[in-house]
């Protein structure tokens, strides 16, 4: 099932000469309305949208960085000079969590709530929610823009049971004695949920959920947390991903369940580069490298080439549901990247070292640098969590692991095996990397 077929199943290159046209004018929509980007693009030789051939042109222009959002949204407090409209038109302000300090603020117009809420109905059709069907929300409404799911839910006709984080016997009783068969989530949180009920004598299984979605981090498609929850649950694992400043939803996955296909149609252009050099890496098959979005039809804060920092592999096979153009699986994000004596490390590809050792190992993990920074002395001191029943780690289980990451992830590793339930367990985000020892 589609929410807009038509759209998803819409041919790559007809799709490109739809997004040049948008393009062109949310241009010089900037250029008249944004006072951020008529001096970014000034300096840069744009004063008009004529100044560049379209979308073919677009690797000339500037990247936007996260924390150029920042720095004017504190030199021209509250929106920031890339506010491109009137404040009495916002209609929702969403913010940050301020983990700096200062929240950043996203504000939106009608139209870009729209949007928004048009790509979640588009992911989670994709992901399996239905018109009528029940459905507990683990995103908080507000402040955060993760709380935009609702609207999408909306537009797809679900019966929404909102309750978000921090009370999970509220949301499984809302399960249990409203009969909900979704839940929208983070990985973190779905397997917290897991354990929640064991720990209180619920079997998992008799909640009787039939379809989730994660989203929020990676992980939702990593063969061995999907496997934990699917297993645990009985009910089918899909991924979605966006990022707050864009929209939610921008990828998410369907039936066929071999990455998530592009959503945002229409309403964004995604280029996919090297995260070291930023020049344009092609959508072929097996490629990796960071997405970057531009706003096409944005009115409130559009941004050109943001740069995600999300890293992604691309999976170009024909889709069989029939939904075209790449598929992506997140396998980590370039801010969370380590580098080891050269060597680019991510966190998040130790999951599929993990999954090689079945009950021994929970799936847990922290590494834990002894440096502060990207660049990491060699070993990496990685702590493990065994698995649970497992009392003394098998002889042979932290070497086994350390070999495989060398031979797999080209990194020298120093393994701690730490008791099960000694890592915390987290309701919304999970932390990889735990610098609290490096100096």
């Amino acid at each position: 099932m589609m929410y807009d077929a038509a759209v998803e199943t819409r041919p790559v290159e007809e799709q490109f000469v739809r997004d040049n046209e948008l393009f062109k004018r949310q241009l010089d929509y900037l250029l008249h309305h944004s006072d951020f980007y008529k001096a970014k693009l000034a300096e840069a030789g744009i004063t008009s949208a004529r100044d560049i051939n379209g979308l073919e042109d677009i690797a000339k222009l500037p990247f936007t960085e996260k924390d150029e959002i920042r720095a004017t949204q504190a030199s021209c407090p509250p929106y920031g000079a890339h506010l491109a409209v009137d404040p009495a038109q916002l209609r929702r302000v969403f913010s940050t969590s301020g983990t700096t300090g200062v929240p950043c603020y996203l504000g939106l117009t009608q139209s870009d709530l729209d949007m928004y809420a048009t790509n979640v109905a588009r992911g989670y059709t994709a992901a399996g929610f239905r018109p009528g069907q029940a459905v507990v929300v683990g995103f908080n409404a507000g402040p955060f823009v993760a709380g935009g799911v609702y609207y999408g839910f909306d537009k797809i006709g679900c019966n929404v049971i909102p309750v978000g984080t921090g009370n999970t016997e509220r949301m499984v009783t809302a399960i249990q004695r409203l009969g909900a068969t979704g839940v929208s989530c983070t990985p973190s949180y779905a397997l917290y949920l897991i354990e929640w009920c064991r720990d209180n004598g619920i079997a998992p299984e008799s909640l009787g959920l039939k379809n989730m979605i994660t989203a929020g981090e990676p992980g939702g498609g990593d063969p061995m947390i999907r496997g934990q929850i699917e297993s645990a649950l009985g009910c089918r694992v899909r991924e979605s991903m966006g990022i707050g400043d864009i929209s939610l939803s921008v990828w998410a996955e369907d039936d066929d369940g071999n990455g998530m296909s592009f959503m945002a149609r229409d309403f964004v252009h995604v280029e996919l580069i090297d995260s070291d050099s930023g020049q344009p890496i092609p959508w072929v098959d097996g490629a990796q490298g960071e997405l970057v979005y531009t706003a096409l039809q944005r009115q409130s804060m559009p941004l050109l080439r943001f740069r995600s920092r999300d890293h992604v592999v691309v999976n170009m096979n024909e889709n069989p549901t029939g939904r075209t153009g790449p598929r992506i699986r997140c396998i980590g994000r370039t801010d969370d990247m380590l580098i080891v004596r050269g060597v680019n490390f991510f966190p998040t590809a130790l999951r599929s070292v993990l999954q090689n050792h079945g009950q021994q190992v929970s799936g847990m993990f922290q590494v834990q640098p002894s440096v502060k920074g990207v660049s990491q002395p060699s070993p990496l001191p990685i702590s493990i969590e065994l698995g649970k029943g497992v009392g003394a780690p098998p002889s042979d289980l932290a070497d086994s692991i350390k070999r495989e990451i060398r031979e797999r992830l080209l990194v020298s590793s120093a393994i701690t095996m730490v008791n099960y339930g000694s890592m915390p367990r987290e309701t919304y985000k999970s932390k990889l990397v735990d610098y609290s020892q490096a100096v």
